[in-house]
């Protein structure tokens, strides 16, 4: 399965190493995965993948937002509704909750279909949920 793993970090910064290692784990099960950068990528190649993964770091200790470019890029990659997804977030912060629910309200809003969510702690356990997908 081609799956596409959308990093997005608070900062703009390569891809952190949670983001690597939840790819390889989904090489590990013999998918290919692909990360793609949100802050300089767009969304043109998104339609191409069959799951579509989105990695997110809060802003701050307390906000609870998307970043803005997420639901740009989101909608510049047309058709996506009925892709099946997974909304991840990195623990930090007060409000992982809220956080998580206003990621996935963003990629519901594009009709994609969010079968999985969870929260990562650090990379070996991004690896450990990688080696899930599909299971």
């Amino acid at each position: 399965m081609r799956i596409a793993i959308i990093s997005a970090p608070s900062r703009r910064q390569t891809p952190p190493d949670y983001v690597q290692a939840l790819a390889k784990g989904m090489e590990m099960m013999g998918h290919r995965a692909d990360v793609i950068d949100l802050w300089t990528d767009d969304g043109m190649r998104l339609p191409g993948y069959e799951y579509i993964a989105i990695v997110m770091e809060p802003a701050s200790f307390f906000s609870a937002k998307v970043p803005e470019r997420l639901p740009k890029m989101l909608a510049a990659g047309s058709s996506l509704a009925g892709k099946k997804s997974a909304a991840f977030l990195k623990k930090a912060g007060m409000r992982q909750g809220k956080n998580l629910s206003n990621l996935m309200k963003a990629m519901e809003k594009e009709g994609m279909i969010v079968n999985w969510s969870d929260i990562l702690f650090n990379a070996p356990h991004a690896e450990a949920m990688g080696k899930r997908i599909g299971a």
